[in-house]
């Protein structure tokens, strides 16, 4: 980067550090602190978008497109739905109940161990997702400055301690409209210079056949093959399961429209994610398929994340370089059937060829990884995609604004998180079991100890390929148990909570045997399937429970 792009990346960082310092001067209470108060629509729905947008969004949906394609998008198409149903009959209990938490509404409906037991879920997946989310912008740094990424995750995470630590809940939703802002102004400059490379030498038509042609603009995917991840069966069913439980029960979610100045106003902030979300991801996914078009054009390289080529012994660099040849002469031949297949009565003959070349691109890049893998932990570089793009191809003072992009997204995630996490277990745990109020000093060390955790759990995180689905992978294991144990509360008036219990602990078990399962070579599942599973079999055990007891009397 150079001093121009430090420059827009300091004073946007800045801006948004000194604009949070100064809404926090204006919380002065524990309800300020842990809910947010009086906010309006927009804020509040700006702060839902932000929370779910993370830094994770910007770096690994692109890479999701570059390497697959548009066939993520129908992760959310369950996601509308969804929404309605949680305005419809979610915000309005929680607001009829002036509750701080959604698991307070399970213990008045059904006791204090169901409430324990989904906040206790909640702690588990929404600690570890947070752990994440500081993971990605500490790769951000490493990559720019050569940081240890252990280091720099530490270093990031103890910055976004003290931005949360200060402000609560309601200068984090505050201070997210601005981020919010800087992310779509970062997103437009990325698809602008982008597509401006590429219409040198494709029409917007041609590139969108183009990357048909290569299988990448397969947005619908009808089969109902439970193995694959992304389908429209499995994004209108396990996705509508999983974003019910997102929006309805996730208390980082629930805790942004709670601070809704009345319900119309959560209602409508809630709708204009419904209505935006599938698009923004469309959109994100769709830069990532520009960056593989462009890469046609312009030599990519073997591996992306070039640290950890760097960081290669003598003899694994040579083994690399032997299959860097052989990469550049694919391109080259890549290169020259593009050009061929920009005629279009070629276009029918060449594109077999092309897939060829393409597959046996991704072939070398597979073998490098292997190479990677044998000296280091990390041999993944799905996210690494987008930001080598934004490091290696973009102009001066772009780079420095998608940086902070970026970085901001990661700010508002992990502010949203931590402040959730941070009121579910003062209110859920602190003051239910301890029968006493959580001051704003106790509240502020849970957030610094979240923190800390989350930064421990950031450690972890480059054990994974793509960041983005394994965010929903973990919420995928839990979110079907606590979305059932919902249900039940608001369908299923008569089942008490000495069958949900049970119920619940089971469906749990059942959901990771079945994950633990397939790891181990078992039959294959799409993860958002867990969602439909957890949810289902909470409602079925729980009933017969019931019935079972009212029989036996």
């Amino acid at each position: 980067m150079t001093h121009i792009d430090w420059i827009v990346l300091a004073v946007t960082l800045v801006f948004i550090v000194f604009y949070g310092a100064y809404k926090n001067m204006r919380v002065r209470s524990e309800g300020g602190f842990l809910r947010g108060e009086d906010q309006s629509w927009f804020t509040m729905g700006v702060s839902v978008m932000a929370t779910q947008a993370s830094a994770i969004t910007f770096l690994s949906a692109p890479g999701l497109g570059y390497e697959s394609g548009l066939r993520f998008v129908q992760f959310y198409f369950g996601l509308p739905l969804a929404i309605i149903i949680v305005c419809a009959f979610f915000v309005p209990m929680y607001y009829k109940l002036n509750v701080f938490t959604a698991y307070e509404f399970l213990e008045k409906r059904f006791d204090v161990r169901v409430r324990l037991f989904t906040a206790f879920l909640f702690l588990v997946q929404r600690g570890l997702a947070a752990g994440i989310t500081i993971f990605a912008p500490a790769l951000i740094l490493s990559t720019i400055l050569g940081w240890r990424l252990d280091l720099t995750c530490i270093v990031v995470g103890l910055l976004v301690i003290v931005y949360t630590v200060s402000g609560g809940t309601k200068a984090v939703s505050m201070t997210q409209k601005w981020q919010m802002g800087i992310i779509m102004l970062g997103l437009v400059f990325s698809f602008v210079l982008l597509w401006g490379d590429i219409s040198n030498h494709l029409s917007f038509k041609d590139t969108i056949q183009f990357a048909g042609t290569l299988d990448k603009m397969k947005a619908i995917d009808f089969s109902w093959d439970l193995s694959e991840r992304y389908t429209v069966w499995s994004g209108l069913t396990g996705g509508f399961f999983l974003a019910l439980s997102y929006f309805g029960t996730d208390q980082s979610q629930v805790q942004r429209y709670l601070g809704g100045k009345s319900i119309a106003e959560s209602r409508a902030g809630l709708l204009f994610n419904a209505v935006l979300k599938i698009p923004m991801q469309f959109f994100i996914l769709f830069i990532g398929v520009l960056v593989f078009v462009f890469f046609t054009i312009e030599k990519p390289p073997l591996h992306f994340n070039q640290t950890a080529v760097e960081l290669l012994s003598d003899s694994a660099v040579q083994e690399v370089q032997l299959r860097e040849a052989k990469f550049e002469r694919i391109h080259n031949e890549i290169q020259r059937n593009r050009i061929w297949w920009t005629d279009p009565s070629m276009r029918e003959s060449i594109a077999p060829q092309l897939q060829s070349y393409i597959q046996q691109e991704q072939k070398l890049r597979n073998e490098v990884k292997t190479i990677i893998a044998r000296e280091q932990e990390e041999a993944k570089d799905t996210n690494y995609v987008f930001l080598y793009f934004v490091l290696n191809h973009l102009p001066i003072g772009v780079v420095g604004l998608i940086i902070a992009m970026i970085l901001s997204a990661a700010m508002s995630s992990t502010a949203g998180e931590l402040n959730a996490l941070t009121t579910t277990t003062a209110v859920d745990f602190y003051q239910r079991l301890g029968k006493r109020e959580a001051t704003l000093k106790v509240s502020r060390l849970m957030t610094a100890g979240w923190g800390v955790l989350a930064i421990i759990f950031a450690m972890l995180a480059n054990l994974f390929d793509n960041l983005i689905e394994m965010v929903n992978l973990l919420g995928s294991l839990f979110y079907g148990t606590i979305l059932g144990v919902f249900i039940v509360a608001f369908v299923f008036k008569k089942i008490k909570g000495s069958c949900v219990f049970p119920a619940a602990i089971i469906s749990q078990l059942a959901v990771l045997l079945l994950h633990f399962w397939q790891t181990a070579g078992g039959p294959q599942v799409g993860y958002l399937w867990y969602n439909l599973v957890g949810c289902v079999l909470v409602v079925v055990l729980s009933f017969v429970c019931q019935l079972f007891i009212r029989t036996s009397k």
